[in-house]
């Protein structure tokens, strides 16, 4: 475990996320105590109101457990932490890391499916223009990057018709993870965000109101870079 030394100038963010790398990375392992908040201050070369205002926000996160006049101990960040660790965990030391990917895609197919499902049975004035436009703007695309944008727009529209709190809130977290990745992920969306058939068909099954449709159309739809995802891994990975 090597702690970097701070610059006094800085903010206690940078502490924070010095912090949230050791974690993430492995270095602080679940279990571990950190060193005392005068020692920590010492080392880092910061001040201790600075430490304990960093050592805060990791337990706000649920990265460590800082007990009243005790150790702070380093909880394990798969069962503790939140979707906010996600961009953390996509991108480690300037690459994509593929669980994470993986998992990603996983999970934005059984949102996908449910929300295209309550999309159709929920579906009020206004989302069928709304639709269209999206798909129409995703045809009318050929970047790459674009076509995932316009992408992102059609599914927006769909969460909105979903009428789901959970979902909406759910999707607003695989978002920021997603967005900051378009350019890495372009190869792996390709197939899926120049389906525009594709889209169009679950657009005409939740403005139909056909829920049954709807989650298969999304589904067949979103399996696309999921599949791409698995066969790239294959293909890198050929003895797995």
């Amino acid at each position: 475990m090597a702690f970097k030394r701070i610059d006094r100038r800085t903010v206690p963010d940078t502490v924070f996320e010095q912090l949230v790398g050791e974690v993430l990375d492995g270095e602080l392992a679940p279990g571990a105590a950190l060193p005392a908040e005068r020692a920590l201050a010492e080392t880092l070369g910061v001040s201790r109101p600075t430490v304990r205002e960093a050592l805060q926000r990791l337990a706000h996160t649920g990265l460590v457990e800082v007990r009243q006049g005790g150790s702070t101990t380093v909880q394990d960040f798969r069962r503790h932490a939140g979707l906010e660790m996600l961009p953390r965990l996509l991108i480690r030391q300037g690459e994509l890391d593929h669980a994470v990917v993986r998992s990603i895609l996983e999970t934005r197919r059984v949102l996908g499916r449910e929300v295209a499902g309550l999309a159709a049975e929920r579906a009020g004035a206004g989302l069928a223009e709304a639709l269209h436009a999206a798909v129409e703007a995703l045809a009318a695309e050929h970047d790459p990057v674009t076509q995932q944008m316009s992408a992102v727009t059609f599914w927006d529209h769909l969460v909105d018709g979903a009428d789901s709190i959970v979902y909406r809130l759910l999707y607003n977290d695989l978002r920021t993870v997603y967005e900051p990745a378009v350019g890495a992920l372009a190869g792996v969306m390709a197939g899926e965000v120049g389906s525009i058939d594709r889209y169009r068909g679950l657009a005409e099954a939740v403005i139909a109101g056909d829920a049954q449709e709807a989650r298969a159309a999304a589904d067949a739809l979103l399996a696309i870079a999921a599949e791409s995802f698995d066969a790239f891994l294959r293909q890198a990975r050929p003895g797995a």
